[in-house]
């Protein structure tokens, strides 16, 4: 039985919304600059040399990470997570920060919804009532017919699913893989992948930017290593309210070094997402108490 510690897991959910939205900012740089799939590749390269020598420490070392009770799962997590990265980098340099986060926050809701079919958790009407009102949220921020509604706008949903995917995945391997082994799939078939893909377009970097890319890399690893530990320590239920701060540093870092506009209609509908997320948490908590 893990120890279960709720205040360290809030204070590693709000660091790594923190850690989250300067990584964004940086991948939005970066790929205005580069090739996206070179951005991440090189990232990832860093991320699987960090978590190779990170298990070599361990006891056990590469034989007890490779061992996970759900290695096609560990992979399926891994792979959507890259998925997920070059869908949001996409979204930053065509709708910016704000209006990719506004869309983006409505994971939660993704969440509640999908766990029923992947953790067989049982969701009640409030919760679906919740889930519907949020959606509205999402509608109000895109404004069919007019505004800033395009397929393009819409990009930001498929982000949202794959993370609530990989979210609900890393709850359900937590369950017997400790945090090391998750953290070792997570960086080696990633790296793996976005090796396979991003090798056929490989641009030359400026000084500057490989140091923007170290620190791209840096965050990377320190933002997903405190979230699988986060959900280690606490249930995801209780920190997933502290995730909607990563809307608001994002929001700021967007305003204040890439000229963003907050729309009102952007902060409405991000309110309603908001406020429905954390129902359908507060009912999930409830159910469970």
């Amino acid at each position: 039985m893990r120890t279960q510690d709720l205040r360290a897991g809030i204070v590693m959910m709000v660091a790594t919304t923190i850690i989250f939205a300067l990584q964004d900012g940086i991948s939005r740089h970066l790929a205005a600059q580069y090739n996206t799939y070179m951005v991440v590749m090189v990232r990832y390269w860093f991320f699987a040399l960090f978590v190779i020598a990170m298990v070599m420490r361990r006891p056990g070392g590469l034989g007890v990470a490779l061992r996970a009770h759900h290695p096609w799962l560990q992979s399926l997590r891994a792979l959507l997570l890259v998925a997920e990265i070059y869908v949001m980098i996409f979204a930053f340099v065509h709708l910016g920060l704000i209006d990719t986060h506004a869309v983006f926050i409505c994971y939660p809701l993704l969440v509640a919804a999908l766990s029923g079919p992947i953790l067989g958790e049982r969701v009640g009407w409030r919760r679906w009532v919740a889930i519907g009102i949020g959606f509205l949220g999402v509608l109000v921020i895109l404004q069919p017919g007019g505004g800033m509604f395009s397929l393009t706008a819409a990009i930001p949903l498929a982000a949202a699913a794959m993370f609530a995917v990989y979210g609900l995945l890393t709850r359900y391997v937590a369950r017997q893989d400790a945090g090391e082994v998750s953290f070792f799939w997570t960086g080696i078939v990633g790296a793996i992948f976005a090796t396979l893909v991003g090798m056929w377009f490989w641009q030359p970097m400026s000084a500057p930017d490989w140091g923007w890319m170290a620190l791209l890399c840096l965050t990377a690893v320190a933002g997903h290593g405190l979230l699988i530990r986060a959900y280690e320590v606490a249930e995801a239920s209780a920190l997933q309210p502290f995730a909607y701060l990563q809307l608001v540093w994002g929001a700021a870092l967007g305003m204040s070094v890439f000229g963003d506009t907050l729309r009102p209609n952007v902060v409405a509908g991000a309110a309603i997402v908001a406020s429905a997320g954390l129902f359908t948490l507060w009912r999930a908590r409830k159910a469970a108490a």
